[in-house]
C-alpha cells in the first residue's frame, strides 16, 4: 500500500529526495526507503545516493524518479536551432 503511495507521489511531483517523500506523505523515512528499494527492484524507478550540506551538517539521502522519464524540453529558443542560409 505504501509503495503505491510513494510511486504515485513520484509520478505527480517528479524527481524527489527520500526525505521529501517522507515529509510530504507522512510515511516514516525507513518505510519510504523500503518502498523505494522495492520499486527499484521492479524497475519502476531509478535512484542515486546524494549528499547535501546544511552548514556543517551532512545530510545523506536517496534521489529518485520514475524510470525512463525524460523531462520535457524547456520552452524558448535553443542554440543552433536557427536555419542557416546556404547558397548552393
Amino acid at each position: 500500500m505504501q509503495t503505491d503511495l510513494v510511486l504515485s507521489h513520484l509520478k505527480k511531483h517528479g524527481q524527489l529526495l527520500d526525505l521529501e517523500i517522507a515529509s510530504a506523505t507522512g510515511i516514516a523515512l525507513s518505510q519510504v526507503r523500503k518502498s523505494l528499494a522495492d520499486l527499484m527492484k521492479r524497475g519502476e524507478i531509478s535512484q542515486c545516493s546524494v549528499t547535501h550540506f546544511n552548514g556543517n551538517k551532512r545530510i545523506d539521502g536517496i534521489q529518485c524518479r520514475i524510470s525512463g522519464y525524460v523531462p520535457p524540453v524547456a520552452p524558448g529558443r535553443k542554440a543552433g536551432s536557427g536555419k542557416s542560409a546556404s547558397s548552393d
